[in-house]
């Protein structure tokens, strides 16, 4: 039984460093805005 509970302590750490790099990732890096721009082909104009 106690590897049982060692083996549920280390999923729960990986877990919650998980949990915190997707946290921190998500509320303190801010993307930089840029223009984009899509260049279409007029043959996807046409009708077939």
């Amino acid at each position: 039984m106690p590897s049982l509970f060692r083996f549920l302590s280390v999923i729960a750490i990986i877990g919650g460093l998980v949990y915190g790099a997707i946290y921190s990732l998500a509320n303190f890096v801010n993307p930089t805005p840029r223009e984009m721009s899509v260049n279409i082909s007029p043959d996807k104009f046409q009708k077939k």
